[in-house]
């Protein structure tokens, strides 16, 4: 019996075999299980990383719509305080953030430029301080001493090459009026409250020093989102392409300049720099001598000319009787057709025409009341007109040694031009008006304004080699071409214009419009802005073919060379400089 009870019992490793199954079953429960969760874990990082990235992106977002409302609050604040001194208030010595903008109440006011409230040029480059654009404004020694990061550190998605394509600086210049080499100089130039209100003419100001300051609302404790990459298309707006996304045929890079080419056009020019002319003061205009051999630029207290071909300088004219104190900054040149005298136009109220050979002053014209801001030479090498502050614009005979014309209209004149034949005169305005007359009879041609013209006021206007097309540049930010018509028969809408239509408007340039001209071809229209850039249009489409960066501060004048090929830009950063521009011969 007790043999055969024992034999009734199972065998051991039955048991150990049906463990081993239950412990298998659970182990493929618990990959299964943990395979489940992990694709789970992963789709819900996945999406918590796609939630941080469009945080990331609204985060950026907010801070570039935060710098764009703070940079539209300090201008309407800088517009104010400019529209309250031009009223004749008291001057306004509290920043927006409640301190002093020139470093302390004990520190001197900037020095002036110009000659009492006449200076219709005061306060064109002026930017709230701290903006890092150039201004007039003086940065304090606090401001000195605790430099912000460099410019391409501060956020702009949109600003693209404005604030120019390199972090290298030019050699130091020497001290100039009273300010050393430590920032950029800003250029003089024309300025007007920005708004539809005539204003008196308001105070000129010197050029003065900028510089970057901290990127604007930034935490010390968190750093500042990276920009997503941005690609559109940004039509005539090439300041905002990034170069270094471009293919190498989209652009041109120098040491310290480059220009980039319109993706969506056809390339047709190339660029390149000849010479690099470094001056002791802000480079107020250019101007080739008819023959293309000589350019002449106007600074403070003289002019001084420079042969194209080598890039030295050969003559410096300046009047050694004229008071020494405060700045003398001559606005405009223009050489005579036989290139035997320059004419330049200064703070001064003066004309002087000076024989280049003898480097003498062979007649000086007085006559108008305030600031002389544009000059220009008739064919005949016999007229010289001119545009003042004074609401004016002349006519003198060089030969006669008299003025023959004046022609007054209802706000400052800014800019003047005589067509190639010599038979009209044009004129810009503050009052956002072109005006055109017959220079014999002084009868008006035409006024190019109303709903097809600028905005704002008219800084430049230069004629094309036809005698009948005329480009203007406004603070409005654009250039129009203008088709005249002096016998009236020109049609807009089933109705006669009044001396002309308009033909194109170009726009793209992300800041004031300075300076315009038609090259002698007639093939390009070229505008030299605030936006530090250089544009060349095509006059046929309205397409611009390239954008070229070669200073550091705002472009004051640009001038074609009569004989083709070359051109030169004036700037505030105290150099003018010659270029050459021709057919593009790559792929």
């Amino acid at each position: 019996m007790y043999n055969a009870h024992r034999g009734m019992v199972q065998p051991p490793s039955n048991n150990n075999n049906r463990l081993s199954e239950l412990f298998d079953q659970i182990r493929r429960e618990f990959d299964a299980h943990s395979q489940e969760r992990a694709g789970e874990h992963n789709e819900n990082m996945a999406v918590q990383i796609q939630e941080m990235e469009l945080v990331r992106q609204k985060v950026y977002e907010l801070e570039r719509n935060q710098v764009q409302i703070k940079l539209r609050y300090e201008e309407d604040i800088a517009r104010l305080r400019h529209e309250i001194e031009a009223r004749g208030g008291p001057p306004s010595h509290v920043g927006v953030s409640g301190l002093p903008p020139h470093g302390g109440l004990n520190q001197p006011a900037p020095p002036a430029i110009g000659h009492g409230p006449s200076n219709l040029f005061g306060g064109i480059m002026a930017n709230p301080p701290g903006l890092g654009q150039p201004g007039l404004v003086p940065p304090s020694q606090e401001q000195q001493q605790q430099p912000g990061p460099p410019t391409s550190q501060m956020p702009q998605p949109q600003q693209g090459l404005q604030q120019g394509p390199y972090q290298g600086s030019y050699p130091a210049p020497p001290q100039v009026n009273g300010y050393g080499p430590q920032a950029q100089i800003a250029s003089p130039g024309p300025g007007k409250p920005r708004d539809n209100t005539r204003r008196p003419l308001g105070h000129a100001s010197t050029p003065q020093q900028s510089q970057s300051m901290p990127y604007p609302g930034a935490s010390p404790q968190m750093g500042r989102p990276s920009p997503p990459p941005q690609f559109h298309n940004v039509g005539n707006m090439l300041a905002d392409l990034d170069p270094d996304q471009m293919r190498p045929d989209q652009k041109r890079e120098g040491n310290d300049w480059f220009a980039v080419f319109n993706p969506n056009v056809r390339r047709i020019l190339d660029v390149d720099l000849v010479h690099s002319l470094v001056h002791e003061s802000v480079v107020c205009c250019v101007r080739f001598s008819r023959d293309g051999r000589y350019v002449a630029t106007g600074c403070n207290r003289s002019a001084q000319i420079f042969e194209v071909g080598s890039g030295n300088q050969v003559t410096k004219l300046q009047d050694d009787t004229v008071d020494k104190d405060g700045d003398l900054y001559i606005r405009s040149v223009c050489f005579s057709p036989d290139g035997m005298y320059l004419a330049t136009g200064a703070e001064d109220k003066l004309i002087r025409v000076w024989d280049i050979q003898s480097r003498t002053i062979r007649t000086t014209f007085a006559g108008h009341d305030q600031d002389i801001y544009s000059l220009d030479f008739a064919s005949n090498g016999r007229q010289i007109a001119s545009g003042s502050g004074d609401h004016t614009v002349r006519v003198w005979d060089i030969e006669q040694n008299r003025e023959v014309l004046s022609l007054s209209i209802e706000d400052g004149v800014t800019t003047v031009a005589i067509s190639p034949g010599g038979e009209y005169v044009a004129a810009g305005s503050l009052d956002k008006s072109v005006r055109v007359w017959d220079i014999r009879t002084g009868n008006t041609i035409g006024r190019l304004d109303g709903v097809d013209g600028h905005r704002d006021s008219v800084y430049s206007v230069a004629f094309g080699p036809d005698g009948e097309t005329l480009v203007s540049g406004s603070l409005d930010k654009t250039i129009k071409m203008w088709q005249l018509s002096p016998d009236g028969r020109a049609m807009i809408g089933g109705q006669l214009a009044r001396g002309g239509r308009l033909s194109r408007t170009f726009e793209g340039h992300k800041d004031f419009v300075l300076s315009v001209a038609m090259t002698p071809d007639g093939e390009w229209v070229m505008s030299g802005s605030k936006d530090r850039g250089v544009q060349f249009w095509n006059p046929r489409t309205g397409d611009t073919q390239l954008m070229l960066q070669g200073h550091k501060n705002s472009v004051i004048s640009v001038a074609p060379s009569p004989q083709g090929d070359l051109f030169a830009t004036g700037s505030g950063d105290m150099r003018a400089r010659i270029w050459k521009y021709g057919p593009y011969r790559g792929n």
